[in-house]
């Protein structure tokens, strides 16, 4: 008699088939090496069928591995879908949110949070760093504060400002070239990263030719680059306003490129309580830079 699968073998399969290796399996589920290995073999053995031929190079499903996981990620589907349905019928403002947002507006992120600590103890913020968007419907995390001009469908969130970008240059770079046209100049440009951003786009647009000194591959390594004079860079206004070392090219914000800050959710978290309270608070305490991220506050230096 064969033994049933159970949601922790289809989940196994499931970060296999995802990673194409039981390395990346076991990172994903946080187990080790060996327990994967060791667990996919007394499936296969319960179930009498192989469900991934191993290579060299890593794991590929077979037909009933493909069959295994396709069931295993519906289920998780499921799970999930009803993991956030039961987390929006909570009550009391309390406990872990998980937060994700960008490398440069991290910083303005944590001029807030002993604020948000103050108006409420018993919630406890995770800040989690990365310009990858988080998976919020798998929970990766519960509220997302991103730069973008139109966010996913799937979620749902608050338009907080508008982001403006303008043209910076260091002082030392810009005495010596302050005279020039936008083409003659020397630029900093993106790699493929950032290729998909508005700033990428600009550039492609209005800088065809120019001399690109070097690339970075994100936005705060761009700002410091312009700041150690290899040239100018177009930066959102929050990030060059409050840099020390550069100055504005273009006397005001660029009309375009235009960009927005969102803060975004979930549809089935948006009614929890503790959810609800930090976006809320987070609404309110953006809101009160909108000056800043619009590129209209004046940085005394």
């Amino acid at each position: 008699m064969q033994s049933p699968l159970d949601w922790n073998d289809l989940r196994l399969v499931l970060a296999i088939a995802r990673e194409a290796s039981l390395s990346g399996a076991a990172r994903r589920l946080g187990v080790t090496h060996s327990t994967v290995f060791r667990r996919l073999g007394a499936i296969e053995k319960a179930i009498g069928t192989r469900l991934f031929e191993r290579y060299r190079d890593g794991y590929a499903p077979t037909p009933a591995g493909e069959s295994a996981a396709a069931s295993a990620a519906r289920l998780e589907d499921e799970v999930l879908a009803l993991e956030r349905k039961l987390a929006g019928q909570d009550l009391k403002p309390s406990g872990t949110v998980r937060i994700t947002t960008t490398d440069t507006l991290g910083a303005v992120l944590m001029r807030h949070l002993p604020a948000l600590r103050a108006a409420h103890p018993d919630i406890h913020p995770e800040i989690v760093i990365s310009n990858a968007m988080a998976n919020l419907t798998r929970r990766e995390a519960e509220i997302a504060i991103r730069p973008t001009p139109s966010p996913s469908e799937l979620l749902v969130g608050r338009r907080v400002a508008d982001i403006t970008h303008a043209v910076y240059g260091s002082r030392t770079y810009l005495a010596r070239h302050d005279d020039k046209d936008f083409s003659a100049h020397d630029w900093i440009g993106l790699d493929d990263a950032l290729a998909g951003t508005v700033i990428a786009g600009w550039m492609r647009e209005n800088l065809r030719n120019v001399r690109v000194t070097c690339r970075v591959d994100a936005l705060p390594a761009l700002r410091d680059a312009a700041a150690a004079g290899l040239g100018l860079a177009l930066l959102p206004c929050y990030v060059g306003d409050l840099a020390p070392g550069l100055r504005r090219v273009t006397p005001r914000a660029l009309a375009e490129p235009r960009s927005a800050l969102w803060l975004l959710t979930h549809d089935d978290l948006k009614r929890t309580a503790r959810i609800r309270a930090t976006l809320d608070f987070l609404a309110r305490a953006l809101a009160s830079e909108r000056a800043l991220f619009e590129g209209r506050r004046v940085v005394q230096r």
